[in-house]
């Protein structure tokens, strides 16, 4: 299972959690209604026991002067870093408590590993959709058929941005912007998922904008507007093409990369 859909499970994993000597494959977690075992947490943890940090897809200077290298390294070293660190410190402990069944220190881990799981999940995705501004792929015209269906939804790529600038502007405290395609209908929308929190079942990102002060704050200051001004001249549209030709799946193969 991937650390997406673990992450997104878990409440209900850690909810039916039970101890059973016949306890179903890992694969029964995926369908509706899953009842979570020692053996199949344990089974995930085991397969999924350690993640490193990806490399970025660019030099740490290649975002400037839209981000600098002094906030892409810190960004990505120190605090992706973190994320990483801290999530596999998670899920040792888990797989540790599995043994034990012990279920109270199961939730409490609970959050651990959704916040730290989550900031991996979505960093790894934030530095892919991401791309020099004298890139190709930075260039609208990289992604044909998105910026149809943007054009569709929204009337413009200018109205598209303005209300995708107004939905992070709003944004309370931390968190992320995202432009998101419905898996089932396929239809565009503008979501924002707090914290760390990953972008919700159903939903494939199409790209996401990071929204906490440590994305932003040594270059821009408290001008957030200003920040999501420039982020577009640094978009990859190729990437979000591929994104939203294809699907959910598609989107999160990046984090094979980092297992």
């Amino acid at each position: 299972m991937q650390l997406a859909s673990y992450l997104l499970q878990l409440p209900q994993l850690l909810l039916n959690f039970k101890s059973s000597p016949q306890s179903p494959p890992p694969s029964a977690i995926g369908k509706q209604e899953p009842v979570a075992t020692a053996t199949a947490i344990e089974d995930f943890v085991m397969a999924h026991a350690s993640y490193t940090l990806p490399p970025l897809p660019y030099p740490y200077n290649a975002l400037e002067p839209y981000i600098s290298a002094q906030i892409m390294t810190i960004h990505h070293q120190k605090h992706h870093q973190a994320y990483v660190t801290n999530l596999n410190a998670a899920l040792t402990t888990l797989a540790s408590l599995t043994a034990a069944t012990d279920i109270p220190a199961h939730i409490a881990l609970q959050q651990a590993i959704k916040f730290n799981g989550g900031g991996h999940i979505n960093h790894s995705l934030f530095w892919e959709n991401l791309t020099p501004a004298k890139s190709p792929g930075a260039s609208p015209s990289a992604g044909p058929h998105v910026r149809k269906a943007i054009k569709d939804r929204w009337g413009s790529e200018d109205a598209f941005k303005d209300a995708f600038g107004k939905v992070l502007l709003g944004l309370q405290g931390s968190g992320w912007g995202w432009l998101v395609k419905d898996e089932d209908g396929g239809a565009l929308e503008i979501i924002t998922t707090k914290d760390q929190d990953p972008v919700p079942a159903g939903k494939v990102p199409i790209f996401g904008v990071d929204m906490w002060e440590h994305a932003y704050y040594l270059q821009y200051l408290n001008n957030k507007a200003e920040y999501i001004k420039g982020i577009w001249n640094v978009i990859n549209w190729d990437t979000a093409e591929k994104r939203y030709t294809g699907g959910r799946k598609d989107a999160f193969n990046v984090l094979k990369a980092s297992m």
